[in-house]
């Protein structure tokens, strides 16, 4: 019997050495979660190991509280005063129920990293100018479509879409977009369309998880309280608690 208690306490000693040796987070935790939320952003981004490692999961509801969900592109964090940003057409689904529920929640996953971020709290939209800075920086292929797509609602055909491309493409005398990225750039300035543009996810509560083995993940969560102020929030301190996986 000495031979199997001996082979269970040997398991038991390499799931703990493998527990505690995998990476996890800071301990004590960080009074700011979006400093290391950025961070993992950063990492992602120079790994290179996924064709989008800025995409995440916006979560939004309705007025009558049904929720949808879709995959969009976070630019940036802005780690204080607690921000991040994406972009997108205000009259889509999302922006609808933006309008409507100002409140909305991500989640970032990088698998390869054993890693995910989840950020909630208040939306607002980006200033103008940031907005338009944004948009020019964009390829003039995805900048027609913002003004010949209208983002969510019925259309008959995919070849509607496309002629309405079209029509776009010689209203502001452009060459039809054919989808190839090596297309020239014709130069020609094409303004942001007063419906596209930038939000800001204001977070109050922000989530970081760490896989660990034998699904004893490694997770924290900080919240804090937004007042009102022009042009965003004054945030209050974080406040943070470890969670059981």
């Amino acid at each position: 019997m000495a031979e199997p208690r001996l082979k269970t306490r040997s398991l038991i000693a390499y799931h703990a050495f493998m527990l505690w040796h995998s990476e996890h987070l800071p301990d004590p935790l960080p009074a700011e979660p979006l400093q290391l939320a950025a961070g993992w952003l950063a990492d992602a981004v120079k790994r290179a190991q996924q064709p989008n490692p800025n995409a995440m999961v916006l979560a939004t509801t309705d007025a009558g509280g049904r929720p949808s969900a879709r995959v969009v592109l976070c630019k940036e964090i802005v780690p204080q005063p607690g921000y991040l940003t994406f972009y997108t057409n205000y009259q889509s689904r999302k922006g609808r129920e933006l309008a409507a529920n100002p409140r909305a929640a991500i989640v970032m996953h990088w698998d390869h990293l054993h890693r995910q971020l989840r950020i909630e709290g208040q939306v607002l939209q980006a200033d103008a100018a940031s907005s338009d800075a944004y948009f020019a920086s964009r390829n003039w292929q995805s900048r027609l479509g913002a003004w010949a797509s209208q983002q969510s609602q019925p259309i008959a055909s995919r070849a509607e879409l496309l002629q309405a491309v079209a029509r776009t493409a010689l209203k502001f005398a452009l060459p039809a977009p054919t989808g190839d990225a090596q297309q020239t750039d014709p130069g020609q300035r094409i303004p942001r369309p007063p419906h596209w543009g930038g939000y800001r996810l204001w977070a109050d509560a922000v989530e970081l998880w760490v896989e660990g083995s034998a699904r004893i993940h490694d997770r924290a969560r900080w919240s804090r309280e937004l007042q009102p102020a022009a042009g965003g929030f004054v945030p209050g301190p974080w406040s943070a608690t470890r969670l059981q996986p």
